[in-house]
């Protein structure tokens, strides 16, 4: 994936800040792999139907809270579904920003609750 982003990508975290650069996204994902298990399904993917290099993907998440991380519950092993929009910008046949959503208080209450 890291070959199709622009140098400069802007990455919105959900509910956080932006971070910019293919070096930050990468650790991103790392840190991402480090902490959770996660398959995709459920996948829509919308595009503009004016070209202007805009498109969308609605998913599920399936997942499993493999190690804590700072500022959420402790990690247990709990498994989660959740479902995430994610937005995208294409600039020069590149992806210039990526934006996702979703639920944070529901995902909370799923691994807080799970038994």
């Amino acid at each position: 994936m890291l070959d199709l982003l622009s140098s400069d990508v802007c990455h919105d975290i959900n509910q956080g800040g932006r971070e910019v650069g293919v070096k930050l996204f990468d650790v991103f994902l790392e840190n991402m792999a480090l902490h959770y298990e996660e398959q995709v399904s459920e996948l829509c993917i919308l595009t503009s139907a004016t070209h202007s290099a805009r498109a969308s993907a609605e998913f599920i998440i399936s997942g499993k809270y493999l190690k804590s991380q700072e500022g959420l519950p402790p990690a247990r092993g709990q498994t989660y579904r959740i479902a995430v929009g994610a937005f995208f910008e294409i600039k020069n046949e590149k992806i210039s920003r990526i934006s996702n959503y979703y639920n944070l208080p529901e995902w909370i209450n799923s691994v807080t609750n799970a038994g």
